[in-house]
């Protein structure tokens, strides 16, 4: 195991690991970090983890220091001319006719380079843009592309759920997410029910994905024949949380529902691996 602190950046979720060195932290402070585009700000999650070594990425970067009042001023600074650069860097976009979006922009924290992120249709031709942009605010300009779903945990916004997105707010990374998910936990496949803002299918079919795959293979099918302790009838719907299956039974020319436990039936079923089960 090693002693870690772990650190969070700006508008992000992600966790990082760092050493901490000699250095006394705490929880909720600014600190000043090596990255890979120089030196950057962060905030204190924890200031000491213990995780296993193959959870870090070796060499592990170090906490250079303890951020400052003149530190955090730039930071602010920074976020101030983010709305005023955007807007001039749209302005450019326009000019140059660039089938482009943008949506957002940092200023990395020692004031050396401007990164704009955008999202596109297809690949860009932005060297022009480049030039004009560096001629414009006198500094290193970085243009990055990313997707609809970076575009997404970039602007946030409200799910359908009445939260935030899960993207914006509470993951660290993108998960994979499939139509089979969400025939798992039998939900419509209305295109506008299982998508989230950004066109795709939303993040949090995956949550309860495990779940709810162990448990359809012990469910019958809607629409399937049963045998049930008052008689064959058709399952009309399904419970996948509470495993009770509610089942239309017919008896003396006259329909009744009736709900069972799953475990009660006798059905056939069949499951991923192709075999039958439930009998």
């Amino acid at each position: 195991m090693a002693k870690v602190v772990v650190i969070k950046f700006k508008g992000g979720c992600k966790p990082y690991y760092f050493s901490a060195g000699k250095l006394e932290l705490k929880r909720g402070q600014g600190v000043i970090v090596e990255t890979p585009r120089g030196p950057e700000y962060a905030v204190v999650v924890n200031p000491e983890k213990e995780v296993d070594e193959s959870e870090i990425v070796s060499p592990l970067k170090p906490v250079l220091r303890a951020a400052t009042e003149r530190d955090t001023e730039t930071v602010r600074r920074n976020e101030e001319r983010r709305a005023e650069a955007l807007k001039t860097a749209k302005e450019r976009v326009r000019s140059h006719g660039l089938e482009m979006k943008l949506i957002d922009c940092e200023f990395t924290f020692d004031g050396s380079k401007v990164i704009f992120t955008f999202t596109a249709e297809g690949r860009v031709d932005f060297r022009e843009l480049v030039k004009d942009l560096a001629s414009v605010f006198h500094m290193r300009i970085e243009l990055k592309q990313v997707g609809i779903r970076d575009e997404t945990r970039i602007l946030g916004g409200i799910a359908p759920c009445g939260r935030e997105c899960c993207c914006a707010g509470c993951m660290p990374e993108f998960k994979k997410v499939s139509i089979k998910m969400a025939k798992n936990q039998g939900l419509s496949l209305n295109p506008g029910k299982i998508s989230g803002l950004c066109g795709r299918l939303m993040c949090c079919l995956s949550y309860e994905n495990e779940y709810y795959a162990s448990v359809y293979k012990k469910m019958p099918k809607i629409g399937g024949q049963v045998g049930s302790p008052e008689g064959k009838g058709i399952v009309v719907s399904v419970n996948m949380l509470k495993q009770i299956v509610k089942v239309k039974i017919e008896k003396d020319g006259a329909f009744f529902y009736r709900d069972f436990p799953a475990a009660d039936l006798r059905y056939r079923h069949e499951g991923e691996n192709g075999k039958e089960d439930g009998e």
